[in-house]
């Protein structure tokens, strides 16, 4: 038998315990040199826990295949068959898995939903580049333009001076020349090794601190920024840009477009979309997972694009079993 849908607000509460759930298990293996085991059991926690959500969703967009981790895989059921609410679902039940073994900063667990044919499929593209910015900059920033004119033309828009500017970008040798050129600009650079989920939404975020995202990132990790994004009423632009020779080949293949710049709306189509993100290691968005005398504290950021609320909660959980 159906059941009646519930609202975004409940839909999107009921929701954070799935990025709770995966953050919790991810604990765990915090520091430990062991990225697979701490994805994988968010995966399995990720997994379980949305057994129990009103949704009867697909896994579009899952976050393995790429560096062959352990993975919720595209095309997978999840949710209740029965439920009202069809949905395209994208996952990371670990944004940084490398770090995570690291004990760096900036992990999250990460999901994104949309309507049934609401998100865009990137096929075979594992990278792409991206452009955040904030609500007052949107449709305004040519991401084709070299990087001085669309930080002048940001600080133009927001009402700065370039030298107030700061740009998020991830600390990665293949960001050497962007991040001289944003120097060179007159702007500051916020570099962490992981999180770009983070940094996107911090860009569309007035007040945040950061300014601008800059640079390639995970094609997975942007298709859930550009939904998280949406629901904030903020801009986000993304071109597919493969790294490797055997993804630059699949993308060709596929007849992908790498010059495009993909609008907002065409890699989230639907504004009704939901998103939560839980931090697993403290990053510039959100707290970590701490244990603190017998229970679990959790910090997670929910979005329900349908009425563009965010809100961010903190919750103590009993630790065993937690959430």
């Amino acid at each position: 038998m159906a059941q009646s849908p519930q609202s975004p607000a409940d839909l999107v509460f009921a929701l954070r315990r799935v990025t709770e759930s995966a953050a919790c298990a991810a604990f765990d293996w915090i520091g430990r040199g062991k990225s697979k085991e701490g994805d994988q059991a968010a995966v399995d926690a990720m997994r379980k826990a949305l057994e129990n959500i009103d949704i009867d969703g697909t896994v579009v967009i899952g976050e393995g295949e790429k560096d062959e981790a352990p993975q919720l895989f595209n095309g997978e059921r999840v949710g209740r068959p029965d439920a009202v609410f069809k949905a395209d679902i994208a996952v990371d039940p670990v944004e940084g898995t490398s770090y995570l073994a690291k004990g760096l900063t900036n992990a999250l667990a990460v999901i994104a939903i949309a309507p049934t044919g609401a998100m865009m499929s990137p096929g075979p593209a594992f990278y792409m580049e991206k452009l955040a910015v904030p609500p007052k900059a949107k449709g305004k920033i040519d991401p084709s333009w070299p990087t001085s004119k669309k930080l002048s033309e940001l600080a133009k828009v927001l009402g700065k001076e370039v030298s107030e500017l700061t740009v998020f970008v991830l600390e990665k040798p293949r960001h050497r020349q962007l991040v001289e050129d944003i120097y060179e600009a007159g702007a500051r650079v916020a570099l962490y090794p992981a999180g770009d989920v983070a940094g996107a939404l911090l860009a569309a975020m007035p007040g945040s601190g950061i300014d601008a995202l800059m640079g390639t990132g995970g094609t997975p990790e942007g298709i859930m920024s550009a939904c998280a994004i949406r629901g904030l009423g903020g801009e986000f632009l993304g071109r597919l840009d493969p790294q490797l020779q055997t993804e630059t080949k699949a993308v060709e293949e596929a007849g992908l477009d790498t010059a495009r710049w993909y609008k907002l709306e065409e890699l989230a189509l639907s504004q009704d979309v939901l998103f939560c993100a839980t931090g697993i290691t403290t990053g510039l968005m959100l707290e970590g997972v701490e244990r603190i005398n017998g229970q679990t504290k959790v910090q997670t950021l929910m979005i329900a694009g349908a009425t563009r609320e965010r809100q961010v909660i903190t919750s103590y959980l009993p630790a065993k079993g937690a959430p």
